[in-house]
């Protein structure tokens, strides 16, 4: 089975002590490539340098980087930090973009729950950013909270569609996630679908998503699902197993077969070609 982790923060300092081990324990668990998410500056910058660091190019003797997950990243400015951003941080986003090892834009998008930025401040560079992921043809990575409507109707003013995107840890109701689908997005889906109370709705939901519009994450170190939840407080992508296992049963699938159509999924929203003849 070979499953992707389409959504990771793993350039988060808690994993600093053990990265190496916790890659090994992603593959050991079939988990052969995680996106590592930007969503800053910062964290854009540290998720290209693991990114080109533990890059399968970079195999060598002495190296074990094939018994390790391969690694993509995107660039993108977060929602929380929209009132930091500037044309010069989108710019710099424009050049990161261009390396190799980049398959997206974002994470971006709107967050009116934890309100850490300004409504204005998130939806002026929500929009700048949309443009500059059409510019270069990028797919997008989504983060919508409590926009009351307001992320769809910039989407839809925007209009980006060329490459699609991921609507990233998807929490709405049916009826957004009917429209996101309309527009060709991605859905999400992460460790809450595990949670008992929690993730009741979710897992009514999902199991109306077209199997070839899914894709699983982590949010690493975030999220941590059912049930590692009750052993460890950080998520990783090895968890991302548990996601997949719940959302086979859900939607009563053989695991691998539903494996394979979510694999194929996530190399298709990212443009990832060169991982489809590889097992």
């Amino acid at each position: 089975m070979r499953l992707f982790d389409s959504h990771s923060h793993i350039d988060d300092k808690s994993f600093k002590h053990d990265f190496d081990e916790m890659l090994t324990r992603a593959y050991d668990a079939d988990i052969k490539a995680i996106m590592v998410v930007g969503i800053n500056p910062a964290t854009t910058r540290q998720a290209i340098h693991l990114t080109k660091k533990y890059s399968h190019d970079n195999e060598h003797p002495g190296n074990n980087l094939k018994s390790l997950p391969r690694l993509f990243t995107s660039v993108g400015m977060h929602p929380h930090d929209a009132k930091k951003c500037s044309h010069d941080i989108i710019e710099e986003f424009k050049v990161l973009a261009k390396q190799k090892c980049v398959k997206a834009w974002g994470e971006t998008g709107l967050d009116f729950n934890r309100m850490h930025s300004p409504k204005e401040d998130q939806e002026k560079w929500f929009t700048e950013q949309i443009a500059a992921a059409n510019e270069l043809n990028l797919p997008m990575i989504f983060h919508e909270r409590d926009s009351d409507g307001r992320f769809l109707e910039i989407l839809k003013y925007a209009g980006h569609r060329e490459k699609g995107g991921v609507v990233h840890c998807f929490s709405g109701s049916k009826e957004e996630m009917s429209q996101y689908l309309d527009l060709g997005y991605y859905i999400g889906i992460t460790g809450i679908l595990t949670i008992e109370q929690r993730g009741r709705l979710l897992r009514e939901i999902a199991v109306h998503i077209p199997d070839d519009r899914i894709v699983i994450e982590t949010d690493a170190p975030y999220l941590t699902p059912a049930p590692m939840k009750n052993k460890t407080r950080r998520n990783e992508p090895a968890f991302v197993r548990h996601v997949m296992l719940k959302l086979a049963e859900i939607k009563g699938m053989d695991v691998e077969s539903l494996a394979d159509i979510i694999w194929n999924n996530t190399c298709r929203l990212y443009g990832i070609n060169e991982l489809n003849d590889k097992k």
